[in-house]
């Protein structure tokens, strides 16, 4: 079995893509003294490539890489891309969440406030061959932030095939119920099972 470098610097989502993946695939952690990619892409599968190939670049070894974007139908589809920078450079997961919250300020019900989370992976060669796999979930915003676990905008957003309950308040609860339902682990079971074919 090939051993994939995960090429993510966000040790939340490095957590989260091993516990989707599980023994499926083999992980090894993104060597320390690499430096974090910048994701200058356009689109999900730009940035996405352009980090899995930046380590296939810099450890010779294959690597899995992925890019998530928020996409908020009362904001036009934003944050889409930026969603992990939509506050400014550096920015914490509690900053983007509250600009959010703040652009969709008067809109009420969760018709008025419809969201997909959308993940593209990719895994890539030392050869160049890759993998491409998108996971999504629609969902809604909800008025105020509710549970501990997950990070990003979890807190606030609601698949709308669970229970009610935000993403945040399934990590905490319910991990495995949060992976069946997401965006990411939708888009790592696809990768995986391509990787299997």
């Amino acid at each position: 079995m090939t051993a994939f470098v995960l090429a993510t610097a966000n040790a939340d989502k490095a957590r989260e893509i091993a516990e989707i993946l599980g023994e499926t695939v083999e992980l090894v952690g993104r060597p320390a003294e690499v430096p974090e990619v910048e994701e200058t892409g356009e689109t999900l599968l730009d940035n996405a490539r352009l980090k899995a190939r930046a380590l296939v670049a810099a450890t010779g070894r294959a690597a899995i890489a992925d890019d998530t974007g928020l996409e908020v139908a009362a904001l036009g589809g934003a944050p889409g891309v930026h969603s992990a920078r939509w506050a400014g450079a550096g920015a914490s997961y509690a900053d983007n969440v509250t600009k959010l919250l703040e652009a969709l300020g008067g809109e009420k019900g969760t018709e008025a406030r419809r969201a997909r989370f959308r993940t593209v992976a990719v895994a890539a060669w030392p050869g160049g061959e890759e993998l491409v796999a998108e996971g999504a979930v629609n969902g809604w915003i909800t008025e105020v932030p509710a549970g501990r676990g997950g990070f990003g905008y979890d807190p606030v957003f609601v698949p709308e095939e669970g229970d009610g309950r935000t993403f945040a308040e399934l990590a905490a609860e319910d991990p495995a119920a949060k992976h069946r339902l997401s965006h990411r682990g939708r888009a790592m079971r696809a990768l995986a099972g391509a990787l299997q074919d």
